[in-house]
């Protein structure tokens, strides 16, 4: 999988969610929708990205909400 096509998907359902007003909901839609809705391979993409990312700078260029949703449920979508 094309990393920057998979953080660039996972930023778009961040940006959706973030419009909530329940951040805690935010982070849970984000997690929930790329359990539902991609397949193993890419979250698991999506999860080294991150980790190779570490902390520092911009994360890999991956949306703060999406961080924390897979920091948050790292088991349910690994």
């Amino acid at each position: 999988m094309d990393n920057d096509n998979l953080v660039r998907m996972a930023n778009r359902i961040a940006d959706f969610f973030q419009t909530m007003p329940d951040h805690t909901e935010a982070v849970q839609g984000v997690a929930e929708h790329l359990r539902k809705f991609w397949e193993p391979r890419m979250r698991r993409a999506l999860l080294s990205h991150i980790d190779a990312a570490g902390t520092g700078g911009d994360g890999g260029g991956v949306h703060p909400l999406v961080r924390e949703a897979v920091s948050a449920y790292r088991t349910e979508l690994a």
